[in-house]
């Protein structure tokens, strides 16, 4: 077999092809027989009494089918969080029901109160402006520190605008306190982690159809999580039998974790599909994506790093208000818990940490996972206050972080926030981010951006996360109410290509150029003969998609779990063949042979032969070559990198520009490295969005100020330098059968507190007292800083 096409080999991405040719099928791309459009009211004010909808003036527009409001669906369910978080005292969260559409109260501007269904969109929208909705507007609820002191509740039946108060680990709680009241040296930092929009190429989209002759149900969408969105309205919202409901996710174009999630909308078409007796079609223009999607991030936080003399870390205490929105949104509970506070020990040796996290509802959007989920804002904290700390104490950043990190003999390592570290070696990536990012040449280019009348500043950064988010019995203790395994099926054809059915779902990471290079592997034959099946519930075993960088960690590894099921049953028939036994039979590179002898058969004519038994002996081969497995990972894996960044800042303007970006990541070993590079070049760009130019900003009323490109700044290739991108520097994960650890997130997560160090090394170098300044640090922000400063 042409080795070029299996593990580790740069094989450019197949599926490329059909998306720049423009023959890839997108929801909205799918005409069925029949379509109808929907177009949703939507709230203009952010928090109002629904005090009546007329909608007969609309209901007789010209096309209009027929006009659904909140009163429809009260006695259906509400889509729930999915995990259920306890507060400090032992009390569960908040948990208001999140209708599929608003009734009796509109939460945020955006939040839809009615749905026309018309021959086209054009008489959808019509008959929306024809729909008198009187809404007594309430105040607004904005800020989260008026929110836990208001006696106006965004849910009035809870009676509070907290969800929870969390703590984690309540048993370090005390010892945390009396070690930073002790310690030798306390660096505190204030700061905020902004609040992002998604802003996936592809906006939502939904079409619901129903079959009256047998009952069923289909929902085209643009999801991450079929298997998930399926279950959660059969369940939940609609209770439409599971096995009456097929959902497909065709081609995406980018989720970034906004399309995890199960929206109203989905459940919407598919209830007016029913009712029309047609299919029902909705795409959301941008502005509903400004509106509606769940946004990202939204942290504030008050972090305290206790040090000894000799600058060894004591102890983290964290306190952090995240904001959840109006409703909660399937992973908004575990993003600022789980998957926030057990990463607050960093790569460190830090025997103490304790976090406290209060989550609060808002007339805004809801939030929930963003790329990175919980890792970005745990590390840009800890890396924060770290170079805080080594300004504070005169010591280099880089010596600090390395004098704490967490030493190869140590693991598996037992950090104080709860994970245990399997396997890595931070001081070998800092060797090669030094290396790669030329740290011995950085004083010679800030001599020289001096000469030209720049400030330049070098920013570092340490950084672990947990991915592949597992196992299931633990997570289930932790509060997740679904598991989190992930499952495949390899069907091998009789004529010997290879269909895999996996249940995570691919929209942009490249699963269907990378997971046939795994089976290739084994397998030894070539990747062009597998193809990959994804998307599609009513052909793939239930698995949970593709969010947290746990494709290839856990459904590469039910690939390989099942791919090893067909080399047993391949090797039992080729032995039947040759007339052996199947512990004579090796396979090496497609060919079945018996060791020491020249009898051998290929692939191929194994394949056939499965599904042509005429002299199998029954009692021990069973017919066909299919196998399906589920993988339940024993633990998360834990990428790590090591990023440097240098930026120039204009003192007369504060306009900051990146002049270098470098990130050395641990992924463990990698499949296929051109993808892994494209990853975490996405990422980067990301994170530096978030560092320098990307807000959400909502005024005193709840409207949203950035909702359209014109007002939220978006990072173009001109605000990005060519990265310097290195992964060599892997440890192999020790728990999945592949060692790999995940990579799509890690530029989102380095980057942000890399930029925001540089920029204020960059201020100092130039004289300025600042220690901090908030993202996105633009010139406005750096410039009021250095005015401040005076």
């Amino acid at each position: 077999m042409p080795r070029d096409t299996g593990i580790g080999a740069a094989t450019l991405r197949r599926e490329d092809v059909r998306f720049l040719t423009g023959t890839g099928e997108y929801t909205d791309d799918i005409v069925l027989a029949k379509q109808t459009y929907a177009v949703f009211a939507r709230s203009t004010v952010a928090h109002g009494k629904i005090k009546s909808i007329d909608t007969s003036a609309a209901a007789q527009m010209p096309g209009v089918l027929a006009v659904f409001t909140g009163d429809d669906f009260v006695d259906v369910g509400g889509n729930p969080a999915g995990w259920l978080i306890n507060s400090r005292d032992g009390e569960p969260m908040k948990e208001p029901k999140r209708p599929v559409l608003a009734h009796g109260k509109v939460r945020h501007v955006g939040d839809a109160y009615a749905a026309v269904i018309a021959e086209t969109v054009e008489q959808a929208r019509d008959a929306v402006e024809a729909i008198e909705a009187d809404i007594e507007e309430l105040p607004a609820i904005i800020d989260m520190n008026a929110a836990l002191s208001s006696s106006t509740y965004v849910h009035d039946e809870i009676e509070t605008n907290q969800c929870f108060d969390w703590g984690w680990i309540e048993d370090n709680r005390e010892a945390t306190d009396t070690a930073i009241k002790n310690a030798h040296h306390v660096t505190t930092l204030e700061l905020v982690n902004n609040r992002l929009v998604p802003n996936a190429m592809e906006p939502r989209a939904s079409i619901g159809s129903y079959k009256a002759s047998t009952g069923e149900y289909t929902l085209h969408t643009t999801s991450q999580n079929p298997h998930l969105t399926r279950l959660l309205i059969s369940a939940f919202v609609l209770g439409i039998p599971e096995n009456m409901l097929t959902v497909i996710a065709p081609d995406v174009g980018g989720g970034f974790g906004s399309k995890i999630y199960h929206y109203g909308e989905e459940a919407l078409v598919l209830a007016a599909a029913k009712q029309v007796g047609r299919p029902v079609k909705w795409t959301a223009d941008r502005t509903e994506s400004f509106l509606t999607d769940a946004h990202g991030r939204d942290h504030v936080t008050k972090i305290e790093l206790a040090l000894d003399a000799e600058g060894n870390f004591l102890a983290f205490r964290t306190d952090t208000k995240a904001n959840v929105g109006a409703y909660l949104s399937n992973f908004s509970t575990a993003t600022p818990t789980f998957l926030h506070g057990t990463l607050m020990g960093g790569n460190y040796t830090v025997p103490l940490v304790y976090v406290n996290v209060k989550a609060v509802f808002t007339n805004t959007a809801p939030v929930d996972a963003y790329r990175g989920a919980g890792r970005p804002e745990a590390t840009y904290s800890i890396e924060r206050v770290i170079d805080k700390a080594a300004r504070e104490l005169g010591m280099d950043p880089i010596e600090l972080r390395r004098k704490n990190f967490v030493k190869p003999d140590q693991y598996p390592y037992a950090s104080a926030a709860g994970l245990e570290y399997d396997a890595g070696n931070y001081d070998a990536l800092m060797d090669k981010m030094e290396e790669v990012a030329d740290i011995s040449g950085f004083e010679a280019r800030r001599k020289a951006s001096e000469a030209k009348g720049l400030m330049r500043g070098l920013g570092v950064n340490a950084y672990i996360e947990a991915c592949g988010i597992a196992p299931s019995n633990l997570v289930g203790v932790l509060g997740s109410r679904v598991g989190l395994y992930d499952a495949a099926t390899v069907r091998v054809n009789a004529t010997g290509n290879i269909s895999v059915m996996v249940g995570a779902h691919s929209h942009g990471q490249g699963h269907e150029t990378a997971f046939p290079q795994v089976v290739s592997d084994m397998l030894g034959i070539d990747a062009s003969t597998i193809d990959i099946v994804h998307g599609d519930t009513s052909k793939i075993p239930f698995g949970m998609g593709t969010y947290g960088s746990r494709s290839l960690a856990v459904c590469g590894s039910a690939v390989v779990r099942a791919t090893e099921k067909i080399i047993v049953k391949a090797k039992k028939i080729a032995a039947h063949m040759l007339e052996v036994t199947d512990q004579d039979i090796s396979l090496n590179d497609g060919v079945f042979s018996v060791e020491g002898t020249n009898k051998s058969v290929t692939f191929g004519e194994v394949a056939l032969k499965a599904y042509i038994p005429h002299d199998y002996p029954l009692e021990s081969i069973e017919p066909g070559l299919e196998e399906t497995a589920f993988y339940d990972p024993a633990n998360f894996t834990y990428p790590s990198g090591a990023y440097a960044c240098e930026v120039e800042v204009d003192p007369e303007t504060g306009k900051v520009r990146v002049d270098r970006m470098c990130a050395v990541d641990d992924f463990g070993n990698v499949i296929n490295p051109m993808i892994v590079t494209g990853q975490v070049h996405g990422g980067l760009a990301q994170g530096i969005g978030q560092a320098l130019v990307e807000q959400t900003f909502y005024d005193e009323y709840g409207q949203l100020l950035s909702a359209s490109y014109m007002d939220y700044t978006m990072p173009r290739a001109d605000d990005l330098p060519m990265f310097q991108v290195d992964h060599s520097q892997g440890t192999p994960c020790v728990h999945n059968p592949l060692g790999v650890k995940g990579c799509g997130e890690a530029g989102a997560i380095g980057s942000p507190p890399t930029v925001v160090n540089a920029v204020v090394d960059a201020l100092q170098s130039g004289g300025h007292n600042i220690t901090h300044i908030d993202m996105p640090v633009t010139p406005v922000r750096v410039w009021e800083a250095m005015q401040n400063a005076k």
